[in-house]
């Protein structure tokens, strides 16, 4: 059977260091059609503006382009250049037909320069043509939970059945900052490639990166029907944010404005370290009555600085544990709730194993008893 227990106000007490709270910190005006801020980490929305408006992202599209590559291909491959990817209108790498690539110079290309050619070569080499990519990018945006997002094309071109939300799109660039290759991708100024028809020298046009302390990335872009569109990353203190501007007139300030916003409000806490002891379970047939329940992992979470949040915690465990126990067995789950929603959960172990009491057991404790009796 299981059952629910509340934390006791001193493990409250023990397992939430106090912040001296600062002043309310107001969210900056954004001039643009859909706009979004999240905690990478967690992917806490901190700021939202028509952040469920369906909206073109034109080349930010490529941030699951080149996430998608990475996730199912070396780096190291060698990509022979398709004809459809010669000639592609807008941002280019001005790849040749037939010309051979290391898939990693592409990706520099993609990200870098905004290749619309490189997005084609790319597609075509991870899945065979540009139809079959775009059934990728929609199966790994429906993993992540993008309900409002569909893909046609690897580079954003425009499209009336290719959309996303600023929301959506924030989401994709946290899953995609989270792939190591991926952030150091983005996180490049230039690049000369070292393989193909000839060397290219590669410049990032994402300002963020020199502009903005701590930017990190990701991606830039740009339709007549889109608007400037940016998504956007910065770490500092060991907090990242990830950002969304789209159809934002001034992109770059408008960014700066979130993340300001986003570092000065909020700030990244211990919650609940690992190996915190939660309680006790008790044990049925063991030599043991019960034994401690402790977190497996740490909880870190975004909190306002104001002390806005309202924080609760949720014991999910077994009442009794069956004997034989192992240390570190599973043993329910801590949750998180901030302001009244599930925020984040870790998983609850036990602290040591238990035997189960066996005759022999049963049988010493009798004569244990025994002894204590005076005739």
């Amino acid at each position: 059977m299981s059952g629910r227990r509340p934390l006791a106000a001193l493990l409250l007490a023990l397992l939430l260091l106090p912040v001296p709270a600062r002043a309310a910190v107001a969210p900056p005006a954004v001039g643009a059609r859909g706009a979004a801020l999240m905690e990478a980490e967690t992917g806490r929305l901190l700021f939202a503006q028509a952040s469920d408006a369906r909206l073109p992202m034109a080349s930010t599209t490529k941030i699951m382009t080149a996430l998608i590559a990475l996730e199912r291909c070396s780096v190291d491959e060698m990509v022979t250049v398709p004809r459809e990817a010669y000639g592609v209108e807008g941002s280019s790498m001005y790849l040749n037909a037939g010309e051979e690539l290391l898939l990693s110079d592409l990706l520099y290309g993609l990200m870098l320069v905004s290749g619309n050619d490189a997005a084609v070569a790319i597609a075509c080499h991870v899945a065979g043509s540009v139809e079959a990519f775009a059934a990728l990018m929609n199966e790994r945006a429906r993993e992540l939970g993008c309900t409002d997002t569909h893909f046609v094309t690897p580079n954003g071109l425009p499209d009336d059945d290719h959309y996303t939300t600023a929301a959506d799109l924030c989401r994709i660039a946290c899953a995609a900052m989270q792939n190591e290759a991926f952030a150091a991708l983005v996180g490049t100024t230039y690049h000369e490639t070292s393989s193909g028809d000839k060397t290219r020298t590669l410049k990032n046009k994402n300002k963020v990166l020199w502009q903005y302390e701590g930017g990190c990335g990701v991606k830039t872009g740009y339709t007549d029907a889109a608007g400037r569109c940016l998504v956007f990353a910065a770490e500092r203190e060991g907090t990242r944010l990830v950002g969304v501007v789209l159809n934002c007139p001034d992109m770059w300030n408008a960014a700066y404005a979130l993340l300001d916003y986003g570092f000065a409000a909020y700030q990244t806490r211990l919650i609940v370290d690992a190996g915190a002891c939660v309680g006790y379970a008790a044990v049925d047939g063991g030599v043991k009555n019960g034994l401690a329940i402790f977190t497996k992992q740490a909880i870190l979470y975004p909190l306002q600085r104001d002390g806005g949040d309202e924080v609760a915690f949720r014991i999910d465990c077994a009442d009794t544990l069956q004997a034989p126990v192992a240390a570190g067995q599973a043993a329910g789950t801590l949750t998180l709730l901030v302001n009244g929603r599930e925020a984040a959960s870790v998983p609850l172990v036990t602290e040591e194993s238990v035997t189960a009491a066996n005759v022999g057991f049963y049988l010493q404790r009798i004569l244990h008893a025994l002894s204590l009796i005076h005739i």
